[in-house]
């Protein structure tokens, strides 16, 4: 087993390392990762009050791919993008006011879920299959515990845990499965 303080580099400076500055690598990665959060976005099935999308999955996949301080830039950058107006998030409607919405303290949980997703990619955990499934299942939790804190403000906190988190526990699974089975394997094939 491997000490738990090394820092391994992510599966983004593996393959496109960084070169002097690497200004121009990141902000390209963060515009082509904001973009990714846009379209997973809009893959969605409706369930009210929060739809069911891909963002979870890319979100910590961001964070896994890119480290925690790239991860987090990315999704601030996605977030800002939606402050400004784009039509970047599940629903047709953006702006500031999106965020007083039911799904904008799950917004706000993808900044710690990247970094979280991201510091313990940097640890080596999503090197292995049992350590990629917690990595996703923890990194998830950190997206559920501000947007059910905000969503329980508008609806309850028990309808918020029935609407907002029980039936989204499965996606999640389903989403840390998937990406178990891709990320070990992705690393398994860089060596």
């Amino acid at each position: 087993m491997s000490n738990p303080h090394t820092q391994y580099l992510s599966m983004t400076q593996v393959l496109w390392p960084e070169i002097e500055s690497g200004y121009a690598r990141k902000i390209l990665l963060a515009v082509t990762g904001s973009l990714l959060l846009a379209l997973s976005a809009k893959i969605q099935i409706t369930v009210l009050p929060v739809p069911l999308t891909l963002q979870t999955l890319a979100v910590i996949m961001i964070g896994t791919l890119f480290g925690p301080r790239l991860g987090v830039a990315t999704v601030m950058l996605y977030l800002a993008e939606g402050m400004a107006g784009l039509p970047v998030f599940a629903g047709p409607l953006a702006g500031p006011a999106y965020f007083a919405g039911p799904t904008g303290g799950f917004l706000i949980g993808f900044v710690p879920a990247a970094w979280l997703a991201g510091t313990l990619a940097e640890r080596g955990w999503d090197r292995r299959i049992v350590t990629t499934f917690a990595l996703m299942i923890l990194s998830a939790g950190l997206i559920y515990i501000p947007g059910a804190a905000w969503l329980a403000t508008l609806i309850g906190a028990e309808s918020a845990i029935a609407k907002g988190v029980l039936p989204f526990l499965l996606g999640d699974v389903i989403k840390a499965a998937l990406a178990t089975a891709v990320l070990p394997l992705a690393w398994k094939l860089i060596k």
